[in-house]
């Protein structure tokens, strides 16, 4: 899987680079190598937001993209949370997908037995 780290309003230091692909670790090892995740950091402009950091997390896989977004008053806490979306989006849609395949299976035995 490859990630691309944008800063918007922000900068996107080495220390959070390696924060981001440490999280991101384990939801790489459940999807393709072919999969991009884009992560878009960026920090609200106006004092009266209290949640100020933003991170947007788009995950483009083979049929499908996933999308999170968290705001919070620290970046390092809404990369945690974009983390955990995206983890439980990837698990949601790879149980989807193994439904189906066993789904179409057990047709095809029950239509051949039917013949």
């Amino acid at each position: 899987m490859r990630i691309e780290v944008k800063g918007r309003h922000t900068e996107v230091t080495d220390d959070l680079r390696e924060v981001i692909e440490k999280r991101f670790a384990r939801v790489g090892k459940q999807v393709s190598e072919a999969a991009l995740l884009e992560i878009e950091l960026s920090e609200e402009q106006n004092p009266a937001i209290a949640d100020r950091y933003v991170a947007k997390a788009t995950l483009h896989l083979k049929g499908v993209t996933l999308h999170a977004e968290e705001a919070s008053p620290d970046m390092l806490h809404s990369v945690h949370e974009i983390s955990e979306d995206v983890r439980r989006q990837v698990k949601r849609h790879r149980e989807r997908r193994r439904k189906r395949s066993q789904t179409r299976r057990l047709v095809g035995r029950l239509r051949g037995r039917e013949a």
